[in-house]
């Protein structure tokens, strides 16, 4: 009798029959998002998700932190103590009138595509427990979640997840967490998170402070770095904005110049004086722009918004966003010729970056520590330059363009090739 050969296996291409791949024990289709209720956060989980081509199957958790009153002064704390504390104080004061003391509001969810499975959709706050159970019990029918988490308050939620479904998950922590790094499957965290460890940072903290600002190590094999922070301004986000907005911003006469003010921070200290300079600034331009368009952002003290609207919005080139929807943002990424952007926002800059056009920023030597770094890593790579109100706005420049958002989802894919799985085609 002769010997029947069967047909080898397919090689390992797109398309391949999941039998010979694990099954769906091995693809992971679906991605939960640890959120903490700031848009700067929860932007580049999305972004990233996006990237991964899971933008339609995953679903956003929060944890969330007690807001106004006295919560207001325990913000410093773990979220889990905060909780706790704030917890105790409504149980002892209840309804009484130290109710408004309290102040406590709760957030509204983020609303994104939800179509995941097991109920996942039905659960505001962040439960680690739950959320780890969920996974172990659809493994088997939906494979490995994906956990993608940024920011403080979701670190202690997406290592939990991570200790209590190791075999089940792969956890994504965005934002340096300082310590045990081991934690989590994969960390990407900018560059300048790690400038606290350079020996110029080193001298300008305190010895005693030192373990309580800066990493505890320098960056490990599950460490990914980027320049500035993930988006979700990727190009076909841009290029839907494009045509959405087409209408409104393809008339306008050319170059389009847009500024985006953010608000002063603990290390990029600004107000009415930055306003003042960037008013001037932005007179000495007009002459070379054909259209002028200014957003704020949540952040943007009332007394700065206030003075550049006196001062601008009468001028027939300029328009200045209410903040009312619809907003802009995305429609100026795809359409500007040219930004300025307050040295405040390393979102803000990063996305501006990703797009290959001028950005000029005004502020930057007003800040110090890690985003002076920042700044200066940005100049170093010619990717944005000091606005000085001297520019002519119609003389373009380029430099290739931050395209981290797409690298970290490169190094992510590795890992979980790695890992022995792979996701969806």
């Amino acid at each position: 009798m002769r010997t029947i050969r069967l047909p080898e296996p397919p090689s390992g291409t797109l398309g391949m029959p999941e039998i010979f791949e694990g099954g769906v024990y091995s693809v992971i289709r679906r991605a939960v998002i640890i959120g903490n209720g700031f848009s700067g956060a929860e932007n580049q989980s999305v972004g990233l998700v996006r990237a991964l081509g899971l933008a339609d199957k995953h679903s956003i958790y929060r944890v969330i932190r007690p807001q106004g009153g006295i919560n207001d002064w325990l913000h410093w704390l773990p979220v889990s103590v905060h909780q706790q504390i704030y917890y105790i104080l409504r149980r002892i004061c209840g309804t009484s009138r130290f109710g408004v003391v309290l102040g406590g509001r709760r957030l509204s969810p983020i609303p994104y595509d939800t179509s995941i499975s097991a109920g996942l959709a039905s659960v505001l706050d962040a439960d680690a427990k739950r959320i780890a159970t969920m996974a172990r019990e659809t493994f088997e029918k939906d494979g490995p979640l994906l956990v993608v988490a940024s920011g403080r308050d979701t670190i202690s939620i997406a290592s939990s997840i991570k200790k209590l479904a190791p075999e089940n998950v792969f956890v994504v922590q965005i934002q340096h967490p300082r310590r045990n790094l081991s934690r989590f499957d994969l960390v990407i965290a900018p560059r300048h998170d790690y400038y606290p460890l350079t020996p110029q940072a080193q001298v300008q903290i305190p010895k005693f402070l030192r373990k309580w600002v800066t990493p505890y190590e320098p960056p490990t094999k599950n460490v990914v770095l980027t320049v500035g922070a993930l988006h979700q301004a990727d190009f076909g986000a841009l290029r839907a904005a494009a045509a959405a907005w087409h209408d409104v911003l393809a008339p306008l006469p050319k170059p389009l110049l847009v500024v985006n003010i953010g608000g002063p921070s603990g290390h990029c200290r600004y107000g009415a004086d930055l306003a003042k300079q960037l008013i001037g600034y932005l007179q000495n331009v007009l002459a070379s722009c054909g259209s002028l368009r200014i957003s704020f952002s949540r952040r943007t003290p009332q007394k700065v918004s206030n003075m550049i609207v006196k001062e601008l919005s009468d001028h027939p080139k300029v328009y200045i966003w209410n903040g009312e929807e619809p907003n802009p943002h995305m429609g100026h990424l795809a359409w500007a010729d040219a930004f300025v952007i307050t040295a405040d926002s390393v979102s803000m800059l990063s996305e501006a970056c990703g797009t290959g056009k001028p950005v000029y920023v005004i502020g930057a030597e007003r800040c110090t520590w890690k985003f002076e770094d920042f700044h200066r890593s940005l100049h170093q790579r010619g990717v944005t330059r000091p606005f000085m109100g001297k520019e002519d706005i119609s003389e373009s420049w380029s430099y290739p363009p931050l395209n981290d958002t797409a690298e970290a989802a490169k190094r992510v894919q590795e890992a979980i090739a790695e890992r022995g799985w792979r996701l969806r085609p």
